[in-house]
């Protein structure tokens, strides 16, 4: 297919806030009965990279509850967005595609199919039924005010919108096509971007040699804790934890990672560390451990974590397998007590936009009206999804920011396009 001349909307991108702008689009001007020209336009090869690979290939769509507690700056805004187009909506919105969602013991809620394929075939067709079209790959590498609209441009040629919506999302898994054009985008019609723009959701790297590099391949239920320089604890995260070849992954990690790096930006002299046993204070696992008179330490540890990682602590803490809490100096328990429930991580850095699920940062979301999702500096222009500075924990919240965004803007840009009702005599 090739790209039209004309469109009266024109969506640059088709990632999931861009095919859900679509079907708004598409559903307002058939719900209208006027005629329109609705062009998403793609740079990928294949369409819905990141959802095929999202929830491990499953597609976790969304969250039983999303509140904007969930996510980590904007939270006025956030919450303002969903209340118009929330979780219950999304349930409603693919169950009328024919895509019934279930709900895990996380609150994730996945396709009963476990088959991220589900999703984005449903996306796609009712794209199509919507009259809107999706044209790919045709890469967008200008745009620019033309007249009473906006010039959209890439070597495959020109072509004029009436209206444009951003959708290009951020710089998260550049193999998607999320390389950070819309970024220019944004910034050469008027906007402008958040100080930094940093991956989130994303690993966690530590020195080489270190030992819990050694554990690579564990994986357990661990709680990470930020604190400042003063030690004041800012932000903690207990969850799957998985130790691997270069540092830390997993679930905790990656929704930690854009706080620590934004604070190490911040606030120089933060630290996260590490509780291998989530919830206990070293005052109640020093008087667990005093409990245990006469075993030794390893079958002590063994209690409460697998063996491997016992012998790491007890490694740590310079003890014998075999030595029992009676037999410990308490500067030796103490330090025992400090491996298990405050492991000191130096993390060294992050595994970067390649690994990262997300990015933080992006164009101010005080820059859009939170009502259509206009730019407040370029009218006809509406931004939606990963392009603005809002980012969510794992759990299929940013998926939610996705579709409520995408929603928002694909109805309000078409119904500004459209014709008004004829009044009723």
């Amino acid at each position: 297919m090739t790209v039209p001349a004309e469109a009266d909307l024109c969506i640059v991108g088709a990632g999931a806030a861009g095919l859900m702008a679509a079907v708004a689009a598409g559903r307002s001007m058939q719900g209208n009965g006027a005629p329109g020209t609705i062009v998403a336009l793609d740079g990928a090869k294949t369409l819905g990279a990141k959802i095929l690979v999202a929830g491990g290939g499953r597609c976790n769509v969304t969250h039983w509850r999303v509140t904007e507690s969930e996510y980590a700056v904007n939270r006025p805004a956030v919450r303002s967005v969903l209340r118009r187009f929330g979780a219950d909506e999304t349930v409603r919105f693919f169950a009328e595609l024919g895509v019934e969602l279930k709900r895990e013991e996380t609150g994730k809620l996945f396709p009963v199919t476990d088959s991220a394929r589900t999703v984005l075939n449903a996306l796609l067709g009712a794209v199509h039924a919507s009259g809107a079209s999706i044209i790919h790959p045709a890469r967008v590498t200008s745009i620019v005010r033309s007249g009473d609209g906006f010039l959209v441009s890439g070597e495959w040629g020109s072509l004029h919108a009436r209206r444009v919506i951003l959708a290009t999302g951020g710089m998260a898994l550049p193999r998607s096509g999320s390389d950070g054009a819309g970024y220019g985008f944004a910034q050469a019609l008027g906007h402008s971007l958040t100080p930094a723009i940093r991956p989130a959701l994303v690993p966690l790297t530590l020195p080489a040699g270190h030992w819990i590099t050694e554990l690579s391949g564990l994986t357990v239920h661990a709680e990470l804790v930020l604190r400042g320089p003063t030690g004041k604890r800012l932000v903690h995260f207990a969850n799957s934890t998985l130790c691997t070849h270069f540092g830390l992954s997993g679930p905790s990690v990656l929704d930690i990672s854009r706080y620590l790096l934004e604070a190490r930006d911040r606030e120089p002299g933060t630290t996260l560390s590490l509780n291998w046993m989530p919830g206990e204070t070293p005052e109640a696992a020093d008087a667990w451990l005093l409990a245990a008179k006469g075993r030794g330490l390893l079958s002590v540890l063994r209690e409460r974590l697998p063996e491997r990682l016992a012998r790491a602590i007890l490694v740590q803490a310079r003890l014998a397998p075999d030595a029992t809490v009676q037999q410990t100096p308490r500067d030796a328990r103490r330090m025992l007590v400090d491996v298990l429930v405050a492991t000191s991580l130096p993390i060294e850095g992050d595994r970067g936009f390649t690994h990262a699920e997300v990015t933080a940062g992006g164009v101010p979301i005080e820059e859009v009206d939170l009502g259509t999702m206009e730019s407040l500096r370029c009218p006809g222009l509406s931004l939606c999804g990963e392009v603005l500075d809002v980012d969510g924990r794992i759990g299929g919240f940013n998926f939610q920011w996705a579709w409520a965004t995408g929603w928002i803007a694909g109805q309000s840009a078409m119904r500004a396009i459209l014709p008004a009702p004829a009044p009723t005599a």
